[in-house]
């Protein structure tokens, strides 16, 4: 590993000279809330755009499926960028690296909200992916900052964030746009960015952990062109067809490209990414409950509101309009809330372990009952709670886990590559969702109500992998040991992560 300038164990005396003591309440209180407002711009802008793709298509003069590159432009930016700008963090200072985020997720939010045509839009969009490394660097800085008995529920609450901040988009997105006009999907969400941005710069400390280094420009590039061609195969597969020459060509260069960038971080001196982490039985499977749940999340966000705008006339449709149907999912975000809350609080006392088990486990559940029957509004209301509360419990946990699992000085690297893998889960979910709606229609074009079925069988599947990999994770005795193996030593004191 390198080396390292680390804030000493937490409760074991006084800091030495030139570290500063950790943040006051009302100091921690504000750096939570910037830190929040910067994880939900983020979340929003995601998803905000996905149930206004066709407005947006035909005020541009362009097709639905050309529009739909507001969605792959973010996405590519955000899976690249991520581990590049959460390494820098750990290197250069984690506030210094998210205010050039915030920097950028203001000027992308701005350029977007005043976009006359496709190609500004999209160039906007990439400039907005770069606040996906807001995750890693905003629990970085809550690992640094904040009193021990703080960080597990933060980390909860942060994490938790991101699925609410998905979930409000698809929500608000109908609304704004009947209401108001596209452009205000981004006019709303720049100023919680300015809020953000403002708080980090005069009012969050300078985080005094580094790991000194330099970039590794090898492995960015390598990772690169691994992300890129394997998420625009994903994203893309479906209007170009899964046979296309083109999908299985990316496909195969994605999968080659990352193999090489294993092998080439294992060699290097300084890594981008260090994936011997990745031997570590928490991280390795804090990674898989991620994939699965970036799946299941976009599944939901795509199967629910489907199916409730389907006319009552086929006979599973609910007839609702965008909006109605956006506050369907209004019961899911608010388990998010809860959800997220009570398992930083769950991780304080018994370890991530059980409260990433009990998010498998309502995730599961959530989907096994629309899929033996959705013709009743309570079945997608009830699906929709569990849901909420699933992905709340999980997100939390796994951060958690990989944060208790890793060197302090690690802990952006590490959480940027649970970012990326958590994303790549949602591009699979969406990719797979979205197939299998338009490969089951009727003859008049609609989704059949089978789609929705094998849709729902296959996120309850995708939730048993999330409970298999959840049960496979260490105890919290077990995570000490592995953490004592990797140079973790702030984890002795307490039965917390930290």
């Amino acid at each position: 590993m390198s080396a390292t300038t680390q804030s000493p164990v937490r409760g074991s005396g006084p800091l030495p000279a030139g570290l500063p003591a950790k943040a006051p309440r009302s100091r921690g209180t504000a750096i939570i809330l910037y830190l929040s407002l910067g994880g939900l711009s983020f979340a929003v802008l995601q998803s905000l755009v996905a149930p206004a793709l066709g407005t947006i298509g035909k005020d541009l003069g362009v097709a639905t499926s050309a529009a739909s590159w507001v969605l792959t432009a973010y996405l590519l930016s955000a899976s690249v960028l991520t581990p590049i700008l959460g390494r820098l963090g750990d290197m250069v200072g984690k506030r210094k690296i998210l205010i050039v985020v915030l920097s950028l997720l203001l000027a992308g939010t701005l350029l977007a909200a005043l976009a006359p045509n496709l190609g500004v839009l999209v160039v906007a969009r990439v400039l907005q992916g770069a606040a996906g490394a807001v995750m890693p660097l905003s629990i970085g800085i809550v690992r640094d900052e904040l009193p021990k008995e703080r960080v597990s529920v933060t980390i909860g609450l942060l994490s938790a964030i991101f699925g609410i901040g998905a979930g409000v988009g698809i929500v608000a997105a109908g609304p704004i746009v009947e209401a108001l006009s596209w452009h205000w999907l981004f006019w709303l969400p720049a100023v919680l960015v300015a809020i953000a941005l403002l708080g980090a710069i005069f009012g969050m400390p300078e985080s005094p952990v580094r790991t000194p280094g330099r970039l590794d420009l090898v492995g960015t590039g390598i990772l690169t062109i691994g992300l890129v061609s394997l998420l625009l195969a994903i994203s893309e597969g479906q209007n170009w067809g899964w046979g296309d020459a083109k999908t299985i060509g990316l496909l195969i260069l994605g999968a080659a490209a990352l193999v090489v960038f294993v092998f080439v971080e294992l060699r290097v001196a300084e890594p981008l990414i260090d994936v011997r982490l990745f031997r570590h039985r928490g991280v390795w499977t804090a990674h898989i409950v991620a994939l699965a749940f970036g799946f299941a999340m976009f599944g939901t966000f795509i199967l629910v509101p489907t199916l409730l705008q389907l006319p009552t006339v086929l006979g599973y449709g609910f007839g609702k309009s965008v909006s109605q149907a956006g506050v369907y999912l209004l019961p899911t975000v608010v388990a998010m809330v809860i959800s997220g809350v009570v398992a930083g609080a769950l991780i304080r006392r018994i370890g991530p372990k059980i409260p990433m088990v009990i998010g498998g486990l309502a995730v599961t559940f959530a989907f096994l009952i629309p899929a033996l029957g959705h013709g009743a509004e309570w079945q997608i209301l009830l699906s929709g709670v569990l849901t909420g509360l699933g992905i709340g419990m999980a997100l939390a946990a796994t951060s958690n886990a990989i944060v208790e699992s890793v060197p302090a000085a690690q802990t952006g690297e590490a959480i940027s590559a649970n970012t990326v893998i958590r994303t790549v889960g949602s591009s699979i979910g969406t990719a797979v969702i979205a197939a299998l709606i338009s490969s089951n229609v009727t003859v008049q074009g609609a989704p059949t109500d089978a789609a929705f079925t094998i849709g729902f069988w296959a996120s309850a599947g995708v939730g048993v992998l999330a409970i298999i990999a959840a049960l496979i994770a260490p105890s919290v005795r077990q995570s000490r040991r592995e953490a004592a193996k990797a140079g973790v030593g702030n984890l002795d004191e307490s039965k917390t992560a930290m």
